[in-house]
């Protein structure tokens, strides 16, 4: 279904996909488009229906073919809210999405709106540039024995170059002045640290940009306690989906912040809240997060005066006390719903705020943001198979006795060197007070140190344990590059 929004003759309309989502999506997704249309943005709307309707039908991904057909055809899609049931193989649009269109950088601005709004922090104004694609968020996981599960961990180095090339064009394009970098190399020292390594690459091509490094634990203790030390932060996945939702309610509201997801060729712009089904259909939802996500959109599509136009209208709404009940307060002089507050915004079109600073959106320069994909560097690293963790399950028995079986399977070009359990060593030679679970590791690796080893002694391993009916349940090789250990060591090894 097509419609036309009111056009500014002057410029072609742009095609534009529009999900309305569920819950309070509908609602607050036509009070955004009436204030788009108000102010003559020149936009061609194509519809699409997902979400829990699909579902219901048993598409586990929400999405029918013909929103897919849409959204490459138009390449950009403002979404509202989606709900996802629970269980029953259930996958998350926006994850599916976000993968299967490239969308590999989620930006989310947080900014306090003291005194209006009510705040823990008056001068909060940071961006969280969150990788998108990869991390746990590739959602690998395993149910291995009656006690463990496993979730794989992916990070690539031509992801992490991408994400940070992104965050640092982004602060040059949006006149910002810091990139700081959170993880946990402290710990996974493989995975984390390879995140890191690419952040202090691409610092140096950026030398007018300030660069710093924060573990993840004290970064978001700083972010709720001391937000304003911040300017842009690049993070991972899974982190950067925590303390985007730590920074936004810190800022004031969750209720109020906008989400572009963007990648080379396509992109996606959303609220950061979810569906919110118990108050559906009540009027009494907040617009303001998906509105400040289809603001992003204008910047996007290179609208910038539309965008601070609508923007400037909203600051000026919320000055002069005109709220909802999510952020109604002592500064406030109007409890409105949705479809108010949006005729509100649309009533102070064309003016600026008098105590906020007013807002101005400046074109993205071409060459800028966007555009950036994940090349792989060369294979010019030497490879070499040096070793096999052989991860068994084994319950209730004594490890000194799994030790010894696994032994057995020990030849000279692949020996048993240690067994572990929740990445501590537990054999031989140590004592542990911890409890054990029924997973193990058991590393093998050549006798004589250096030595050269071959798949198909790790396949003779594997066909000896089957012979002694050992419980496996997966592998690892173990390389080295350049003669560096591409593994970890168990504490205690």
């Amino acid at each position: 279904m097509s419609s036309v929004v009111q056009l500014n003759k002057k410029l072609q309309p742009v095609p534009i996909t529009v999900a309305y989502g569920d819950g309070i999506g509908p609602e607050i997704m036509e009070a955004v488009l009436k204030i788009l249309a108000e102010a003559r943005v020149p936009l061609q709307i194509d519809t699409i229906e997902v979400g829990q309707k699909f579902y219901e039908k048993g598409v586990t991904t929400g999405i029918p073919p013909a929103a897919w057909d849409s959204i490459r055809r138009t390449k950009v899609l403002l979404k509202a809210p989606i709900t996802t049931p629970q269980g029953g193989g259930y996958k998350s649009l926006n994850v599916t999405m976000r993968k299967s269109l490239g969308l590999y950088s989620n930006v989310r601005p947080c900014t306090s709106y003291h005194p209006f709004i009510k705040s823990m922090h008056a001068n909060m104004n940071l961006v969280i540039i969150r990788e998108n694609e990869e991390d746990l968020y590739a959602g690998i996981e395993y149910r291995q024995t009656q006690d463990a599960f496993q979730s794989v961990k992916i990070i690539t180095r031509s992801g992490s170059e991408r994400i940070m090339r992104y965050a640092f064009e982004y602060a040059v394009q949006n006149n910002r002045k810091k990139v700081t970098c959170m993880s946990k190399d402290n710990i996974m020292k493989l995975t984390d640290g390879a995140f890191h390594d690419m952040f202090t690459m691409v610092a140096k091509e950026y030398p007018q940009i300030e660069a710093d490094h924060y573990i993840i634990d004290i970064g978001s203790a700083r972010i709720a306690s001391k937000p304003h030390i911040f300017d842009v932060i690049v993070t991972e996945n899974l982190f950067g989906d925590i303390i985007s939702d730590i920074a936004a309610e810190v800022s004031g509201s969750v209720g109020l912040a906008g989400s572009a997801n963007i990648g080379a060729n396509y992109a996606m712009f959303e609220a950061i809240h979810g569906s919110a089904p118990d108050i559906a259909g009540k009027n009494i939802a907040n617009p303001s997060g998906l509105l400040h996500g289809a603001i992003m959109m204008l910047v996007h599509l290179g609208m910038n005066e539309h965008a601070t136009t609508i923007h400037n209208a909203w600051l000026k709404t919320i000055e002069d006390g005109q709220h909802t009940g999510d952020i109604f307060n002592d500064m406030s002089k109007a409890k409105l719903g949705c479809k108010e507050f949006a005729d509100a915004v649309i009533a102070r079109l064309g003016q600026e705020p008098n105590t906020y600073r007013p807002v101005k959106y400046a074109a993205v320069k071409e060459g800028g943001q966007g555009g950036i994909h994940a090349v792989m560097a060369k294979e010019t690293e030497v490879r070499k198979l040096v070793g096999v963790d052989l991860f068994v399950h084994w319950y209730g028995k004594d490890v000194n006795e799994l030790g010894t079986l696994l032994d057995g399977l020990s030849t000279p070009e692949l020996k048993l060197q240690m067994l572990s359990c929740k990445g501590l060593k537990v054999w031989p030679n140590i004592v542990t007070e911890m409890d054990v679970t029924d997973r193990f590791r058991a590393r093998f690796l050549p006798e004589t140190k250096g030595a050269d080893i071959t798949l198909k002694q790790v396949s003779d391993l594997l066909s000896r344990a089957a012979d002694k009916g050992i419980d496996y349940l997966k592998i690892e090789t173990l390389y080295t590059f350049d003669g560096k250990n591409g593994f970890s060591s168990s504490q205690g090894e």
